[in-house]
Protein backbone atom coordinates (compact mmCIF):
# COMPACT_ATOMS: atom_id res chain seq x y z
CA UNK A 1 0.00 0.00 0.00
CA UNK A 2 1.33 3.35 -1.04
CA UNK A 3 2.19 6.16 1.51
CA UNK A 4 3.61 9.15 1.62
CA UNK A 5 5.57 11.40 4.29
CA UNK A 6 4.74 15.06 5.21
CA UNK A 7 6.32 16.71 7.86
CA UNK A 8 4.55 17.64 10.80
CA UNK A 9 5.39 21.11 12.95
CA UNK A 10 8.21 20.66 16.07
CA UNK A 11 6.96 19.14 19.00
CA UNK A 12 8.04 21.47 21.95
CA UNK A 13 8.54 19.44 25.18
CA UNK A 14 8.69 22.13 27.60
CA UNK A 15 8.59 26.37 26.77
CA UNK A 16 12.20 26.73 28.28
CA UNK A 17 14.79 27.46 25.79
CA UNK A 18 17.45 25.25 27.16
CA UNK A 19 14.98 21.84 26.45
CA UNK A 20 15.68 19.91 23.34
CA UNK A 21 13.02 20.29 20.37
CA UNK A 22 11.82 17.17 19.17
CA UNK A 23 10.33 17.10 15.27
CA UNK A 24 8.48 14.18 13.58
CA UNK A 25 7.49 13.43 10.76
CA UNK A 26 4.43 11.08 9.68
CA UNK A 27 3.92 8.48 6.64
CA UNK A 28 0.02 8.84 5.49
CA UNK A 29 -2.30 5.87 4.54
CA UNK A 30 -2.73 7.18 0.40
CA UNK A 31 -6.36 8.47 -0.36
CA UNK A 32 -8.92 5.47 -0.92
CA UNK A 33 -11.77 6.48 -3.29
CA UNK A 34 -14.98 6.59 -0.46
CA UNK A 35 -17.79 3.84 -0.44
CA UNK A 36 -20.80 4.24 -2.25
CA UNK A 37 -23.08 6.44 -0.11
CA UNK A 38 -25.92 4.70 2.41
CA UNK A 39 -22.74 1.69 2.84
CA UNK A 40 -21.59 0.87 6.19
CA UNK A 41 -18.77 2.13 4.62
CA UNK A 42 -19.04 5.29 3.64
CA UNK A 43 -20.20 6.93 7.37
CA UNK A 44 -16.96 8.69 8.65
CA UNK A 45 -14.05 6.41 11.18
CA UNK A 46 -15.03 7.64 14.50
CA UNK A 47 -12.48 6.78 17.41
CA UNK A 48 -13.94 3.51 19.76
CA UNK A 49 -12.29 1.06 21.57
CA UNK A 50 -13.52 -1.70 19.67
CA UNK A 51 -15.14 -1.44 15.67
CA UNK A 52 -16.23 -4.01 13.42
CA UNK A 53 -14.60 -5.14 10.10
CA UNK A 54 -17.18 -4.56 7.61
CA UNK A 55 -17.56 -6.81 4.12
CA UNK A 56 -17.48 -3.53 2.50
CA UNK A 57 -14.76 -2.07 4.26
CA UNK A 58 -11.05 -1.52 1.94
CA UNK A 59 -8.01 -1.68 3.17
CA UNK A 60 -7.36 1.34 3.48
CA UNK A 61 -10.37 1.85 6.01
CA UNK A 62 -9.39 -0.88 7.58
CA UNK A 63 -5.97 0.54 8.50
CA UNK A 64 -8.31 3.78 9.46
CA UNK A 65 -10.51 2.43 11.65
CA UNK A 66 -6.79 0.43 13.54
CA UNK A 67 -5.16 3.40 13.79
CA UNK A 68 -8.59 5.05 15.54
CA UNK A 69 -9.22 2.11 18.07
CA UNK A 70 -8.52 4.36 21.12
CA UNK A 71 -8.44 2.76 25.03
CA UNK A 72 -12.02 3.20 27.36
CA UNK A 73 -11.54 5.56 30.28
CA UNK A 74 -10.32 2.22 32.25
CA UNK A 75 -8.08 1.01 30.03
CA UNK A 76 -6.12 4.67 30.11
CA UNK A 77 -6.14 4.63 33.87
CA UNK A 78 -4.58 0.71 33.77
CA UNK A 79 -1.95 2.16 31.39
CA UNK A 80 -0.98 4.58 33.04
CA UNK A 81 -0.30 2.61 36.68
CA UNK A 82 2.43 0.77 35.00
CA UNK A 83 3.50 -1.49 37.64
CA UNK A 84 1.10 -3.89 39.59
CA UNK A 85 2.26 -6.15 42.18
CA UNK A 86 0.94 -9.61 41.90
CA UNK A 87 -0.33 -11.10 45.41
CA UNK A 88 -0.08 -15.13 45.15
CA UNK A 89 -1.01 -16.46 48.65
CA UNK A 90 -3.48 -19.23 49.29
CA UNK A 91 -3.58 -23.03 50.01
CA UNK A 92 -0.18 -23.13 48.13
CA UNK A 93 1.94 -21.28 50.36
CA UNK A 94 1.06 -23.71 53.42
CA UNK A 95 1.04 -27.11 51.03
CA UNK A 96 4.38 -26.00 49.05
CA UNK A 97 2.89 -26.59 46.21
CA UNK A 98 2.36 -24.52 42.87
CA UNK A 99 -0.98 -26.13 42.14
CA UNK A 100 -3.27 -27.38 44.33
CA UNK A 101 -5.53 -30.23 43.52
CA UNK A 102 -8.67 -28.88 45.78
CA UNK A 103 -9.05 -31.53 48.05
CA UNK A 104 -6.79 -29.98 50.85
CA UNK A 105 -7.71 -29.53 53.97
CA UNK A 106 -8.65 -25.63 54.66
CA UNK A 107 -7.23 -26.00 58.36
CA UNK A 108 -3.90 -26.20 56.73
CA UNK A 109 -4.34 -22.68 55.73
CA UNK A 110 -2.69 -21.29 58.87
CA UNK A 111 -0.70 -17.56 58.63
CA UNK A 112 0.59 -16.82 61.84
CA UNK A 113 -0.66 -13.17 60.92
CA UNK A 114 -2.41 -11.30 57.90
CA UNK A 115 0.13 -8.11 57.77
CA UNK A 116 -1.30 -6.82 54.54
CA UNK A 117 0.24 -3.30 55.87
CA UNK A 118 4.02 -4.98 55.62
CA UNK A 119 2.83 -6.20 52.10
CA UNK A 120 2.11 -2.48 50.75
CA UNK A 121 4.92 -1.01 51.88
CA UNK A 122 6.86 -3.43 50.62
CA UNK A 123 5.66 -3.29 47.17
CA UNK A 124 4.74 0.57 47.16
CA UNK A 125 8.81 1.16 47.87
CA UNK A 126 9.18 -0.37 44.01
CA UNK A 127 7.18 2.22 42.76
CA UNK A 128 3.68 -0.31 42.46
CA UNK A 129 0.59 1.56 41.77
CA UNK A 130 -1.71 -1.19 41.57
CA UNK A 131 -2.01 -4.65 43.03
CA UNK A 132 -3.48 -7.75 42.55
CA UNK A 133 -4.55 -10.96 44.60
CA UNK A 134 -5.11 -14.18 44.26
CA UNK A 135 -9.19 -14.80 45.53
CA UNK A 136 -9.22 -17.96 43.98
CA UNK A 137 -6.45 -20.04 42.30
CA UNK A 138 -6.96 -23.53 40.66
CA UNK A 139 -7.40 -25.45 43.56
CA UNK A 140 -10.78 -23.70 44.47
CA UNK A 141 -9.76 -22.60 48.03
CA UNK A 142 -11.16 -18.54 48.63
CA UNK A 143 -9.79 -16.42 50.82
CA UNK A 144 -13.35 -14.39 51.81
CA UNK A 145 -15.87 -16.19 53.34
CA UNK A 146 -18.16 -16.83 50.57
CA UNK A 147 -21.73 -17.86 50.94
CA UNK A 148 -21.59 -20.06 48.07
CA UNK A 149 -18.30 -22.82 48.83
CA UNK A 150 -17.54 -23.75 52.43
CA UNK A 151 -13.90 -24.41 50.56
CA UNK A 152 -12.89 -20.72 52.44
CA UNK A 153 -10.95 -19.02 54.72
CA UNK A 154 -14.26 -19.52 56.88
CA UNK A 155 -12.81 -22.96 58.00
CA UNK A 156 -9.50 -21.81 58.62
CA UNK A 157 -7.87 -21.12 62.10
CA UNK A 158 -9.40 -17.72 63.04
CA UNK A 159 -11.38 -17.49 59.77
CA UNK A 160 -9.05 -14.51 58.21
CA UNK A 161 -11.09 -12.40 55.77
CA UNK A 162 -7.68 -11.91 53.98
CA UNK A 163 -9.74 -10.05 50.31
CA UNK A 164 -11.06 -7.82 52.80
CA UNK A 165 -7.59 -6.93 54.82
CA UNK A 166 -5.92 -6.86 51.81
CA UNK A 167 -8.54 -3.73 49.94
CA UNK A 168 -8.76 -2.30 53.04
CA UNK A 169 -4.61 -2.43 53.11
CA UNK A 170 -4.26 -1.55 49.87
CA UNK A 171 -7.00 1.83 50.16
CA UNK A 172 -4.82 2.85 52.83
CA UNK A 173 -1.62 3.00 51.21
CA UNK A 174 -3.58 4.61 48.07
CA UNK A 175 -2.96 1.61 46.23
CA UNK A 176 -5.98 0.20 43.25
CA UNK A 177 -6.90 -3.44 43.79
CA UNK A 178 -7.09 -5.99 41.38
CA UNK A 179 -8.60 -9.54 42.12
CA UNK A 180 -7.89 -12.74 40.75
CA UNK A 181 -10.77 -15.05 40.50
CA UNK A 182 -9.52 -18.27 38.55
CA UNK A 183 -11.94 -19.68 36.48
CA UNK A 184 -10.82 -22.75 36.96
CA UNK A 185 -11.70 -24.76 40.03
CA UNK A 186 -10.05 -27.99 41.47
CA UNK A 187 -12.11 -28.35 44.27
CA UNK A 188 -15.51 -28.17 42.31
CA UNK A 189 -14.53 -31.33 40.15
CA UNK A 190 -17.76 -33.80 40.17
CA UNK A 191 -16.62 -36.66 43.18
CA UNK A 192 -17.49 -39.65 40.96
CA UNK A 193 -15.59 -38.51 38.05
CA UNK A 194 -12.45 -37.64 40.28
CA UNK A 195 -12.78 -40.90 41.80
CA UNK A 196 -11.99 -42.19 38.43
CA UNK A 197 -9.64 -39.84 37.36
CA UNK A 198 -7.54 -40.96 40.36
CA UNK A 199 -7.38 -44.27 39.30
CA UNK A 200 -6.36 -43.59 35.90
CA UNK A 201 -3.55 -41.35 37.09
CA UNK A 202 -2.45 -44.30 39.03
CA UNK A 203 -2.65 -46.68 36.01
CA UNK A 204 -0.52 -44.29 33.79
CA UNK A 205 1.99 -44.07 36.66
CA UNK A 206 2.26 -47.91 36.80
CA UNK A 207 3.17 -47.89 32.97
CA UNK A 208 5.53 -45.59 33.62
CA UNK A 209 3.90 -42.75 31.53
CA UNK A 210 4.69 -39.23 32.59
CA UNK A 211 2.48 -37.19 34.65
CA UNK A 212 1.07 -33.59 34.37
CA UNK A 213 1.43 -31.42 37.56
CA UNK A 214 -2.26 -31.57 38.17
CA UNK A 215 -2.41 -35.01 37.68
CA UNK A 216 1.09 -35.24 40.31
CA UNK A 217 -1.08 -33.11 42.78
CA UNK A 218 -4.26 -35.45 42.84
CA UNK A 219 -2.07 -38.26 42.97
CA UNK A 220 -0.62 -37.27 45.86
CA UNK A 221 -4.11 -36.60 47.77
CA UNK A 222 -4.87 -39.93 46.83
CA UNK A 223 -8.62 -40.80 47.57
CA UNK A 224 -9.62 -37.48 49.31
CA UNK A 225 -12.36 -35.99 47.23
CA UNK A 226 -12.71 -32.52 46.10
CA UNK A 227 -13.56 -30.32 48.66
CA UNK A 228 -16.91 -28.86 46.84
CA UNK A 229 -20.53 -29.58 45.61
CA UNK A 230 -19.13 -30.59 42.29
CA UNK A 231 -20.11 -28.23 39.77
CA UNK A 232 -17.53 -27.70 37.36
CA UNK A 233 -18.35 -29.66 34.30
CA UNK A 234 -20.95 -31.33 35.67
CA UNK A 235 -23.09 -31.33 32.98
CA UNK A 236 -26.32 -29.12 34.72
CA UNK A 237 -28.58 -27.70 32.70
CA UNK A 238 -28.62 -24.27 31.84
CA UNK A 239 -31.43 -22.50 33.54
CA UNK A 240 -33.22 -19.15 34.34
CA UNK A 241 -31.60 -18.13 37.23
CA UNK A 242 -30.90 -14.99 39.60
CA UNK A 243 -27.27 -13.59 40.87
CA UNK A 244 -27.14 -13.04 43.72
CA UNK A 245 -28.69 -16.58 44.90
CA UNK A 246 -29.82 -15.83 48.39
CA UNK A 247 -28.72 -18.14 50.64
CA UNK A 248 -30.66 -18.98 54.03
CA UNK A 249 -30.31 -16.78 56.72
CA UNK A 250 -29.07 -14.24 53.89
CA UNK A 251 -27.78 -11.11 55.44
CA UNK A 252 -28.48 -8.89 52.29
CA UNK A 253 -32.06 -10.21 51.76
CA UNK A 254 -33.27 -6.68 52.54
CA UNK A 255 -30.98 -4.60 50.40
CA UNK A 256 -31.87 -6.66 47.07
CA UNK A 257 -35.55 -6.44 47.76
CA UNK A 258 -35.52 -2.80 48.69
CA UNK A 259 -33.06 -2.32 45.10
CA UNK A 260 -30.22 -1.31 46.96
CA UNK A 261 -28.36 -3.60 45.44
CA UNK A 262 -28.87 -4.74 41.66
CA UNK A 263 -29.94 -8.40 40.62
CA UNK A 264 -29.49 -9.77 36.99
CA UNK A 265 -31.69 -12.69 35.29
CA UNK A 266 -28.84 -14.89 33.77
CA UNK A 267 -29.38 -18.39 31.80
CA UNK A 268 -26.83 -20.51 33.27
CA UNK A 269 -25.89 -24.05 34.59
CA UNK A 270 -24.55 -25.02 38.41
CA UNK A 271 -20.78 -23.43 37.80
CA UNK A 272 -21.53 -20.46 36.19
CA UNK A 273 -23.91 -19.51 38.51
CA UNK A 274 -21.81 -20.37 41.25
CA UNK A 275 -19.25 -18.21 39.17
CA UNK A 276 -21.29 -15.12 38.74
CA UNK A 277 -22.52 -15.40 42.96
CA UNK A 278 -18.80 -14.97 43.52
CA UNK A 279 -17.94 -12.06 41.07
CA UNK A 280 -20.77 -10.10 42.76
CA UNK A 281 -19.39 -10.94 45.96
CA UNK A 282 -16.38 -9.02 45.21
CA UNK A 283 -17.73 -6.43 43.55
CA UNK A 284 -20.80 -5.85 45.95
CA UNK A 285 -18.86 -6.42 49.01
CA UNK A 286 -14.88 -5.10 48.04
CA UNK A 287 -15.01 -2.95 45.42
CA UNK A 288 -14.19 -0.84 43.84
CA UNK A 289 -11.74 -3.30 42.11
CA UNK A 290 -9.91 -1.62 39.18
CA UNK A 291 -8.81 -5.08 37.36
CA UNK A 292 -10.52 -8.19 37.39
CA UNK A 293 -7.94 -11.02 36.25
CA UNK A 294 -9.27 -14.29 34.42
CA UNK A 295 -6.59 -17.21 34.15
CA UNK A 296 -6.94 -18.94 31.18
CA UNK A 297 -5.79 -22.45 32.37
CA UNK A 298 -8.31 -25.38 31.67
CA UNK A 299 -6.05 -28.06 33.12
CA UNK A 300 -8.71 -31.02 33.06
CA UNK A 301 -9.73 -30.72 29.40
CA UNK A 302 -7.45 -33.75 28.41
CA UNK A 303 -8.75 -35.94 31.16
CA UNK A 304 -12.36 -35.67 30.29
CA UNK A 305 -14.22 -33.04 31.47
CA UNK A 306 -14.39 -29.19 31.28
CA UNK A 307 -16.70 -26.36 31.81
CA UNK A 308 -18.01 -24.26 28.89
CA UNK A 309 -18.25 -20.70 30.80
CA UNK A 310 -20.82 -18.39 29.25
CA UNK A 311 -18.17 -15.28 29.78
CA UNK A 312 -20.27 -13.00 27.75
CA UNK A 313 -22.90 -12.79 31.39
CA UNK A 314 -19.41 -12.45 33.15
CA UNK A 315 -18.58 -9.42 31.53
CA UNK A 316 -21.93 -8.15 30.91
CA UNK A 317 -22.67 -8.01 35.22
CA UNK A 318 -19.32 -6.84 35.58
CA UNK A 319 -19.64 -3.62 33.16
CA UNK A 320 -23.03 -3.18 35.17
CA UNK A 321 -20.86 -3.04 38.75
CA UNK A 322 -18.16 -1.36 37.86
CA UNK A 323 -18.03 0.32 34.29
CA UNK A 324 -14.30 1.38 34.26
CA UNK A 325 -12.96 -2.01 35.24
CA UNK A 326 -10.56 -3.90 33.22
CA UNK A 327 -10.88 -7.37 32.52
CA UNK A 328 -7.81 -9.62 31.89
CA UNK A 329 -8.76 -11.81 28.87
CA UNK A 330 -11.88 -9.58 28.75
CA UNK A 331 -13.61 -7.31 25.62
CA UNK A 332 -11.30 -4.29 25.50
CA UNK A 333 -9.59 -5.49 28.70
CA UNK A 334 -5.96 -6.56 28.55
CA UNK A 335 -4.15 -9.07 27.14
CA UNK A 336 -1.71 -11.66 28.58
CA UNK A 337 1.97 -10.73 26.64
CA UNK A 338 2.64 -14.29 26.21
CA UNK A 339 4.97 -15.35 28.52
CA UNK A 340 5.75 -15.54 32.22
CA UNK A 341 9.07 -13.68 31.88
CA UNK A 342 7.70 -10.46 32.25
CA UNK A 343 9.10 -9.49 28.57
CA UNK A 344 6.96 -8.16 25.88
CA UNK A 345 7.36 -8.14 22.26
CA UNK A 346 9.84 -5.71 20.60
CA UNK A 347 6.83 -4.65 18.50
CA UNK A 348 3.78 -4.50 20.68
CA UNK A 349 0.93 -3.16 19.02
CA UNK A 350 -2.91 -2.55 21.69
CA UNK A 351 -4.84 -2.20 18.49
CA UNK A 352 -5.34 -6.04 17.67
CA UNK A 353 -7.12 -8.16 15.01
CA UNK A 354 -10.05 -10.94 16.08
CA UNK A 355 -12.46 -13.22 14.42
CA UNK A 356 -14.90 -13.71 17.35
CA UNK A 357 -16.41 -10.84 19.35
CA UNK A 358 -14.33 -10.06 22.07
CA UNK A 359 -17.41 -9.90 24.21
CA UNK A 360 -17.89 -13.83 23.52
CA UNK A 361 -14.71 -15.49 24.68
CA UNK A 362 -11.31 -15.24 27.36
CA UNK A 363 -9.09 -13.71 24.67
CA UNK A 364 -10.38 -14.88 21.82
CA UNK A 365 -7.44 -13.81 19.61
CA UNK A 366 -6.59 -15.12 15.69
CA UNK A 367 -3.03 -15.85 16.58
CA UNK A 368 -1.68 -17.43 19.75
CA UNK A 369 -1.37 -14.88 22.49
CA UNK A 370 2.79 -16.51 22.21
CA UNK A 371 2.98 -15.28 18.62
CA UNK A 372 5.73 -12.89 17.79
CA UNK A 373 3.26 -10.68 16.01
CA UNK A 374 0.15 -9.75 17.45
CA UNK A 375 -1.27 -6.93 15.21
CA UNK A 376 0.46 -5.42 12.46
CA UNK A 377 -0.87 -4.67 9.16
CA UNK A 378 -0.46 -8.28 8.30
CA UNK A 379 -2.98 -9.42 10.70
CA UNK A 380 -5.23 -6.74 10.69
CA UNK A 381 -6.35 -7.12 6.65
CA UNK A 382 -6.12 -10.67 7.27
CA UNK A 383 -9.58 -11.67 5.67
CA UNK A 384 -10.55 -13.68 8.90
CA UNK A 385 -10.64 -10.44 10.95
CA UNK A 386 -13.78 -9.32 11.65
CA UNK A 387 -13.39 -7.33 14.75
CA UNK A 388 -10.98 -4.40 16.06
CA UNK A 389 -9.96 -3.57 19.59
CA UNK A 390 -7.71 -1.92 21.96
CA UNK A 391 -6.31 -4.63 23.69
CA UNK A 392 -2.84 -3.67 25.79
CA UNK A 393 -0.44 -6.08 27.00
CA UNK A 394 0.30 -6.97 30.63
CA UNK A 395 4.03 -9.02 31.25
CA UNK A 396 3.19 -11.13 34.50
CA UNK A 397 6.58 -12.93 36.09
CA UNK A 398 7.00 -13.80 39.73
CA UNK A 399 10.46 -12.05 41.83
CA UNK A 400 10.92 -15.56 42.72
CA UNK A 401 11.16 -18.72 40.46
CA UNK A 402 7.36 -20.25 42.09
CA UNK A 403 4.46 -17.91 42.38
CA UNK A 404 3.73 -18.69 45.93
CA UNK A 405 6.62 -18.62 48.31
CA UNK A 406 9.22 -21.25 49.26
CA UNK A 407 11.55 -21.07 51.64
CA UNK A 408 14.38 -22.85 49.24
CA UNK A 409 13.82 -19.95 46.63
CA UNK A 410 15.57 -16.41 46.28
CA UNK A 411 14.22 -13.14 44.13
CA UNK A 412 15.67 -11.50 41.90
CA UNK A 413 18.27 -8.97 42.08
CA UNK A 414 17.27 -5.13 41.75
CA UNK A 415 19.88 -5.20 37.82
CA UNK A 416 16.93 -8.15 36.98
CA UNK A 417 14.25 -6.20 38.04
CA UNK A 418 15.17 -3.26 35.99
CA UNK A 419 16.02 -5.27 32.91
CA UNK A 420 12.05 -6.46 32.85
CA UNK A 421 11.07 -3.03 33.85
CA UNK A 422 12.70 -1.51 30.59
CA UNK A 423 11.88 -4.46 28.32
CA UNK A 424 8.06 -4.58 29.79
CA UNK A 425 6.94 -0.96 30.44
CA UNK A 426 9.86 -0.17 27.75
CA UNK A 427 8.11 -1.55 24.94
CA UNK A 428 4.62 -0.92 25.52
CA UNK A 429 3.31 -3.02 28.14
CA UNK A 430 2.23 -3.12 31.96
CA UNK A 431 4.38 -4.76 34.58
CA UNK A 432 2.52 -7.51 36.71
CA UNK A 433 5.16 -8.41 39.41
CA UNK A 434 4.44 -11.33 41.72
CA UNK A 435 6.07 -11.04 45.53
CA UNK A 436 4.18 -13.93 47.35
CA UNK A 437 4.01 -13.64 51.53
CA UNK A 438 5.29 -16.30 53.57
CA UNK A 439 3.26 -18.48 55.91
CA UNK A 440 4.22 -16.01 58.68
CA UNK A 441 2.24 -13.53 56.63
CA UNK A 442 4.91 -11.03 56.15
CA UNK A 443 7.02 -10.58 52.96
CA UNK A 444 10.60 -11.57 53.39
CA UNK A 445 13.20 -9.09 54.54
CA UNK A 446 15.07 -10.46 50.95
CA UNK A 447 12.33 -9.55 48.73
CA UNK A 448 12.05 -6.14 50.17
CA UNK A 449 15.74 -5.17 50.14
CA UNK A 450 15.66 -6.13 46.25
CA UNK A 451 12.17 -4.55 45.59
CA UNK A 452 13.73 -1.13 47.61
CA UNK A 453 16.78 -1.05 45.30
CA UNK A 454 15.08 -1.35 42.10
CA UNK A 455 12.38 1.22 43.03
CA UNK A 456 15.06 2.88 43.80
CA UNK A 457 17.03 2.87 40.29
CA UNK A 458 13.56 3.55 38.75
CA UNK A 459 13.23 6.96 40.49
CA UNK A 460 16.85 7.58 40.28
CA UNK A 461 16.73 6.90 36.26
CA UNK A 462 13.39 7.60 34.94
CA UNK A 463 11.93 10.04 37.93
CA UNK A 464 14.08 13.15 36.13
CA UNK A 465 14.83 13.88 32.38
CA UNK A 466 18.26 14.71 31.92
CA UNK A 467 17.63 18.53 30.82
CA UNK A 468 16.28 19.50 33.64
CA UNK A 469 19.39 18.71 35.36
CA UNK A 470 21.65 21.42 33.82
CA UNK A 471 22.04 23.52 30.61
CA UNK A 472 23.12 21.50 27.14
CA UNK A 473 24.97 19.96 26.69
CA UNK A 474 23.05 16.36 27.96
CA UNK A 475 24.41 13.18 28.45
CA UNK A 476 22.25 10.00 28.43
CA UNK A 477 21.87 6.67 27.45
CA UNK A 478 18.33 5.87 27.17
CA UNK A 479 15.39 7.23 25.51
CA UNK A 480 12.23 7.25 26.35
CA UNK A 481 9.54 8.20 23.90
CA UNK A 482 5.89 7.97 23.96
CA UNK A 483 2.46 8.39 21.64
CA UNK A 484 -0.04 10.21 23.37
CA UNK A 485 -2.90 7.05 23.25
CA UNK A 486 -5.82 9.12 24.04
CA UNK A 487 -5.55 9.51 19.87
CA UNK A 488 -4.64 5.69 19.58
CA UNK A 489 -1.89 3.93 18.65
CA UNK A 490 -0.42 4.77 15.17
CA UNK A 491 3.20 4.70 14.81
CA UNK A 492 5.06 1.70 12.95
CA UNK A 493 8.30 2.60 12.57
CA UNK A 494 10.63 5.71 13.98
CA UNK A 495 13.68 6.67 15.05
CA UNK A 496 16.02 9.20 17.25
CA UNK A 497 18.68 11.66 16.29
CA UNK A 498 21.08 13.74 17.98
CA UNK A 499 23.15 16.64 17.84
CA UNK A 500 26.75 15.67 18.37
CA UNK A 501 29.36 18.41 17.77
CA UNK A 502 27.42 19.94 15.66
CA UNK A 503 26.01 17.09 13.14
CA UNK A 504 23.15 15.23 13.11
CA UNK A 505 23.27 11.26 13.95
CA UNK A 506 21.01 8.37 13.92
CA UNK A 507 21.93 6.60 17.97
CA UNK A 508 18.19 4.30 18.08
CA UNK A 509 15.58 3.13 15.93
CA UNK A 510 12.40 1.29 16.80
CA UNK A 511 8.88 -0.08 15.84
CA UNK A 512 6.02 0.41 17.94
CA UNK A 513 5.69 3.41 20.53
CA UNK A 514 2.63 3.09 22.12
CA UNK A 515 1.78 4.35 25.95
CA UNK A 516 6.09 4.45 26.17
CA UNK A 517 9.41 3.16 24.31
CA UNK A 518 12.60 3.36 26.32
CA UNK A 519 15.64 2.76 23.62
CA UNK A 520 19.00 1.82 25.62
CA UNK A 521 21.82 2.98 23.94
CA UNK A 522 25.06 1.12 23.59
CA UNK A 523 26.87 4.01 25.02
CA UNK A 524 25.81 7.80 26.48
CA UNK A 525 25.69 10.07 23.98
CA UNK A 526 26.33 14.02 24.59
CA UNK A 527 24.68 15.78 22.66
CA UNK A 528 22.28 19.78 22.39
CA UNK A 529 19.41 18.07 20.88
CA UNK A 530 17.54 15.64 19.96
CA UNK A 531 14.85 14.63 17.37
CA UNK A 532 12.54 11.97 16.83
CA UNK A 533 11.85 10.92 13.25
CA UNK A 534 8.09 8.94 12.01
CA UNK A 535 8.95 6.39 9.67
CA UNK A 536 5.59 4.85 9.23
CA UNK A 537 2.58 5.46 10.83
CA UNK A 538 -1.37 4.72 10.41
CA UNK A 539 -2.16 8.01 10.71
CA UNK A 540 -0.94 11.71 11.44
CA UNK A 541 1.31 10.05 15.07
CA UNK A 542 0.46 12.01 18.09
CA UNK A 543 3.47 12.08 20.03
CA UNK A 544 3.66 12.54 23.42
CA UNK A 545 6.89 14.13 25.71
CA UNK A 546 10.43 12.18 24.80
CA UNK A 547 12.87 12.45 27.91
CA UNK A 548 16.34 11.25 28.23
CA UNK A 549 17.96 9.27 31.04
CA UNK A 550 21.16 8.46 32.44
CA UNK A 551 21.49 5.04 33.32
CA UNK A 552 24.77 4.91 35.35
CA UNK A 553 25.82 7.86 38.24
CA UNK A 554 27.61 10.45 37.19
Amino acid sequence: MARRTRVLSALALAAAAALVPVQATAQQPAHQRPAPPGTPCSAPVKPASQMTVESCDSPGRIIEKAANIVPTPGQLAWQQREVTAFTHFGMNTFTGREWGSGTEDEKLFAPKAIDADQWMRAYKAAGVEQVMLTAKHHDGFVLYPSRYTDHSVALSPGSPDVVAAYVKAARKAGLKVGLYLSPSDGAELPHAWHARWVDEIRAKQAEGKPLSLPERMALEDGDRAPAGEGRFGNGSPVTERTIPTLVPGDDRAAAVRSGKLPTFRVKADDYDTYYLNQLYELFTQYGPIEELWLDGANPWSGSGITQNYDVKQWFDMVKALSPNTVVFQGPQGVRWVGNENGIARETEWSVTPHITDPWTGLGSLPNDSTDPDIGSRDRILDPAVNYLQWYPAEADVSIRPGWFHHGNEKPKTPAQLMNLYEKSIGRNASLLLNVPPNKDGRIDDADIASLTAFGSDVRRIYGTDVRKQGPAPYTFDRVAVREDIRHGQRVERFAVEARVGGSWQRIAEGTTIGHRRILSLAAPVTATSVRVKVLESRATPHLGATTLHLSTTP
